[in-house]
């Protein structure tokens, strides 16, 4: 399963598809969500948030696990480092280890002041560099402090994250370049929203991989995005969230058309958003779609 996947991603197209697992004990839901409009057929794979936003939700690797048993395609389980120490962070990677849960989507977790919990304070040992070493000490048969395991665990996958945009785009770069040195083969980017910002972030993949890769073994590229359908999300994107841009020109044809109508304003949105992910597709067909679990919305774009 893992092989295919990590194949595809080195060697032909590849889209995952972000699933948000809910402040509910049961994820069933969403994988009946998922069955129904057939998405399973349309990705390689899906991942599956970590309490996003520091907001209690159901636990990202058990859900992994019910997406993969269920549609037999792998699934990048984020973990984070805002709510694990490293004695945590190495137990749930054996336990998951078994139960074939070994495509980890490393971060370091947003702040724990943004938590619905009350006085939740973050464990933030170090970065998400310190869960992409423990995967490769895992990988080595050894666990963080050097000590063999009676068997070793199966291959992990690792991922990590990072921004898509900058005003000095070798900021980027030497991101990458870490992510790289750690030990990632998969580096999914922050939504972009201009076929310029993607051509520039894949060039900086490139001279990344260049300057720093083990064994040439490339760290790939995956470009994310997020379709815009409400000019309050783009605005809310534009002005609140640092290392996304999105082009003024989406948010003037947003605006010019919420004045018209909530409908007119979708299919604007929906429009802009499915021609990205189409000219992006053709020239790096790499992608990684997130639609805050509206699954039809994911299925109009990937139809």
């Amino acid at each position: 399963m893992f092989d295919k996947l990590i194949d595809k991603l080195k060697n032909d197209t590849y889209i995952t598809l972000e699933t948000t697992p809910a402040h509910s004990p049961v994820f069933s839901p969403i994988i009946e969500k998922i069955a129904d409009l057939g998405l399973d057929k349309m990705v390689d794979g899906f991942s599956t948030t970590d309490n996003p936003l520091a907001k209690l939700k159901y636990n990202s690797l058990f859900a992994a696990k019910m997406l993969q048993d269920r549609f037999d395609k792998p699934v990048l389980a984020t973990m984070s480092m805002r709510d694990r120490n490293k004695i945590a962070l190495q137990s749930d990677l054996l336990g998951a280890n078994e139960v074939d849960i070994r495509a980890i989507l490393a971060l370091t977790g947003d702040p724990a002041t943004m938590s619905d919990q009350p006085h939740t304070k973050g464990v933030f040992e170090a970065d998400s560099s310190m869960l992409l070493d423990i995967i490769s000490c895992f990988n080595s048969g050894m666990n963080y402090a050097g000590r063999p395991f009676t068997h070793k665990p199966k291959e992990i996958y690792p991922f990590a994250v990072v921004n898509s945009f900058s005003k000095n785009p070798k900021t980027i770069q030497k991101k990458i370049i870490k992510k790289i040195k750690h030990g990632a083969i998969g580096i999914i980017t922050q939504p972009v929203y201009d076929l310029e910002n993607a051509k520039r972030l894949l060039e900086l993949s490139d001279d990344a991989n260049k300057e720093y890769s083990p064994d040439n073994n490339k760290a790939e590229l995956i470009l994310g995005i997020f379709p815009i359908t409400k000019l309050r999300t783009a605005q809310f994107l534009s002005a609140h969230v640092p290392g996304i841009h999105v082009p003024d020109t989406w948010i003037e044809k947003l605006r010019y058309a919420n004045e018209i109508s909530a409908q007119e304003e979708y299919k604007v949105g929906f429009e802009l958003s499915k021609n990205l992910f189409d000219n992006i597709k053709d020239i790096h067909p790499k992608i990684h779609l997130m639609t805050a679990n509206q699954f039809q919305l994911a299925h109009d774009i990937l139809k």
